[in-house]
């Protein structure tokens, strides 16, 4: 590679003087300048930021670590913090962790061998334990799509709970009193919270929640987990007049095993699902979902990180935001039993 000693030698002035037509144009004469900006364009010379950010200790790179690049929901939020962090000078590294604690743990050490500004995590450990490592390098970060554990962390999250009373009362509305709920790993606060909402929109219908609603889990949230889980649905007794699926892509996965199995939706069995990605509305039966505000919940989280990383640093107070979702009913759903 081409360094900056390469480019000093060829326009004949010192590493200094490169260095400051580099960073400070306005010191240099215009003759050196011109003969450096010369040597550039002749050499084909690339500045290392991340060396010179290294130097002055403050990096241009904030990293992203979803559970799951494969779910549009995490294209969003992406977009959100791609946007907000270009705003304000910055780029964004994305990261999937395969919903793995395991691959989490790998990339938080690259991100801290890397001396990111900051970072941005919708943690797959859920202990924490995997952020601490953050925390004792000094490296700020936010969590995204959960909610802080204390006072003394950023966290942008959405309602689930709430989101899952509409789903659970839009269902009840519609007079369904056998509805199955289709979760993921039980172990991540928002299929729990999702599940909690359902029922107590069940109960709050004067309902009995253990009579109305049973699970068919799923392990992992992606269309394949909705394909079994629709499967195995269908062998339930009596068999369900409803599905509430924890996200998306297994409500679309489920809805692929209704129509592979000839079951007719929403005429013999409704279907719900969350998140509300673009293809919930472009299914061959348009899916009712609950939306998630995916690209501000990106932007907020970024902002956040931005601002506890700029130079107002000092003037940073921690805040947990929680967004509200809401219902976006289609054919899926429509009452008419």
């Amino acid at each position: 590679m081409v360094s900056i000693k390469d480019v000093a030698r060829q326009a004949g002035v010192s590493v200094g003087t490169v260095s400051n037509v580099l960073n400070r144009p306005d010191s240099v004469s215009e003759e050196s300048r011109l003969r450096v900006q010369s040597a550039i364009r002749s050499l084909g010379y690339v500045r290392s930021e991340s060396a010179r950010h290294l130097r002055a200790g403050q990096s241009r790179i904030v990293a992203l670590l979803v559970l799951d690049m494969g779910n549009p929901f995490f294209v969003d939020v992406a977009s959100g913090a791609e946007r907000a962090a270009r705003a304000a000078g910055l780029g964004v590294m994305v990261c999937n962790s395969a919903q793995s604690p395991a691959e989490e743990s790998e990339y938080l050490s690259l991100f801290a061998e890397q001396r990111v500004r900051g970072v941005l995590v919708t943690p797959a450990d859920t202990t924490g334990r995997n952020l601490d490592s953050l925390r004792a390098q000094g490296i700020p970060y936010v969590l995204v799509d959960r909610v802080a554990p204390g006072e003394d962390l950023c966290s942008v999250s959405v309602d689930d709970v709430a989101g899952g009373r509409l789903a659970g009362g839009h269902l009840v509305s519609a007079g369904h009193r056998s509805i199955a709920y289709v979760g993921g790993p039980s172990e991540l606060p928002q299929v729990r919270d999702r599940r909690a909402g359902a029922l107590a929109a069940i109960a709050e219908a004067g309902l009995d929640g253990g009579r109305v609603l049973r699970e068919v889990d799923a392990v992992r949230l992606d269309v394949a987990a909705g394909r079994d889980a629709g499967a195995r649905l269908l062998g339930l007794s009596p068999r369900p007049s409803a599905v509430f699926c924890a996200n998306d892509l297994l409500a679309l996965g489920v809805l692929q095993a209704l129509f592979a199995a000839g079951v007719r939706v929403p005429e013999e069995i409704a279907l719900v699902g969350y998140d509300d990605i673009e293809f919930a509305a472009a299914a061959a039966v348009p899916l009712t979902s609950v939306r998630q505000p995916a690209v501000a919940l990106g932007r907020l989280a970024a902002e956040l990180l931005i601002e506890e990383t700029g130079p107002d640093a000092d003037l940073h107070r921690h805040r947990q935001t929680v967004l509200q979702p809401e219902l976006v009913v289609r054919q899926s759903s429509l009452p008419g039993r």
